[in-house]
């Protein structure tokens, strides 16, 4: 296809030069004179056109960008989708405006457009893996299932998101391992965010012993939950932390984001900002509004999240216990090791044993007769081969 309309636009080329060529051998010297003045003429008013028009669209190009960056700012897009829409957009348009500039001092564009147009029908084809992996990127970017510093889990993989770019997605294993993970397949894959929500549920199962008093070890792990500062005691609304202050001008610290942010307040005007705080304004309580309805955001933290006990089952050589708590999402490994470490300790204080796996032995006297055919086994001495087996020393059948 890009061969073919190669082939024809250098064929239509030549034979347009070759017209030119035949009717300026038929003119006469004044002729030639006139046509060549009134060509330069013409060439020089079209040539200051396209110089102004190129000039004047350089500078509405720069303010668009500006105006859209601040629009970006604005709205929190993410920083690597802004620069790359930024990039797409800019280039779109200096294309544009290079076309009809060109067109302006009279060059044909429809050959080059014809030509450009198929390159990127080539282009497409030849990149269709890259190019879906890059439309995951974008739509990762926009609808954002995950952010940085999110743990998620996705293809076989877990860690915490350290890039999002626009073509794969960065992420660091609990042991410090970078996995690279192309952008096409998690936008149309399934993804477990462990940071999406604000509070998780940490869930743990201790074993004790029959006989001993299940009251007494319910308030133990009662206790020492309660004691705990990051578990929450009934609703999740109590341990709720203030949001921060929207403007990044009165940051003491700001970071590069912020920063950029106030600058781009500053540069732009009181009015402006006005108008994009009140919109933003608006659309943050109409989402807030949305969420509550779809969600039930405002039932869900209403609701008694008090840590729990019960028993779960009664386990061959054990009582197991169900206990559950809520924490906060960031707090959940470290509430999850140390109460696992206060169980240990405090419940033998308390009186409360766990349970591990036993075996008993039943021996039976032999008739006579068996006696005469097995004169050995008189003195039988255990040996015990493994959690579940039992052989006689002497014999070579085991006892089960």
């Amino acid at each position: 296809m890009l061969e073919v309309d190669g082939s024809a636009v250098a064929q239509a080329a030549a034979e347009k030069a070759k017209d030119d060529f035949e009717a300026l051998r038929n003119l006469s010297f004044n002729d030639f004179i006139n046509q060549a003045a009134n060509g330069l003429v013409h060439l020089v008013l079209h040539l200051a056109i396209a110089i102004v028009v190129f000039y004047a669209g350089r500078f509405l190009i720069r303010k668009l960008y500006l105006f859209l960056s601040m629009i970006f700012v604005k709205r929190n897009v993410d920083r690597s989708l802004a620069v790359f829409l930024l990039s797409v957009i800019k280039m779109v348009l200096y294309f544009l405006l290079i076309i009809i500039t060109i067109g302006i001092v009279g060059i044909e564009t429809s050959s080059f457009i014809a030509l450009f147009a198929s390159a990127g029908v080539a282009i497409g084809m030849a990149l269709s893996g890259t190019l879906q992996n890059f439309a995951g990127g974008v739509l990762i970017l926009l609808l954002k299932p995950y952010k940085i510093g999110d743990y998620i889990e996705t293809q076989g993989y877990a860690g915490t998101v350290k890039e999002i770019q626009i073509f794969h997605t960065i992420i660091n294993t609990p042991d410090n391992k970078s996995i690279i993970i192309p952008n096409g397949g998690l936008s149309t894959g399934s993804i477990n965010n462990f940071s999406r929500e604000k509070y998780r549920r940490v869930d743990w199962e201790v074993g004790i012993s029959y006989g001993d008093s299940v009251d007494t070890a319910r308030q133990t792990i009662l206790q020492i939950l309660a004691d705990d500062e990051r578990v929450v005691n009934h609703f999740l609304s109590e341990q709720a932390k203030p949001e921060d202050d929207d403007n990044p001008c009165d940051v003491e610290n700001p970071t590069p984001e912020q920063e950029e942010e106030c600058e781009a307040r500053k540069r732009h005007g009181n009015f402006i900002t006005r108008w994009f705080e009140r919109r933003r304004e608006r659309e943050e309580e109409l989402d807030k509004r949305e969420a509550s309805l779809v969600h039930g955001d405002d039932d869900f933290m209403k609701v008694d999240r008090a840590p729990v006990v019960y028993v779960k089952s009664l386990a061959d050589s054990s009582v197991v216990l169900s206990v559950r708590a809520w924490v906060r999402s960031e707090n959940y490994w470290g509430v999850y090791f140390s109460v696992n470490e206060k169980i240990y300790t405090m419940l033998p204080e308390a009186g409360v044993n766990f349970p591990f796996p036993q075996m008993d032995v039943h021996l039976y006297k032999q008739d006579p007769a068996a006696k005469a055919d097995h004169p050995t086994n008189d003195n039988l001495k255990l040996k015990q081969d493994g959690p579940n087996k039992v052989t006689a020393v002497g014999s070579e059948k085991p006892m089960d």
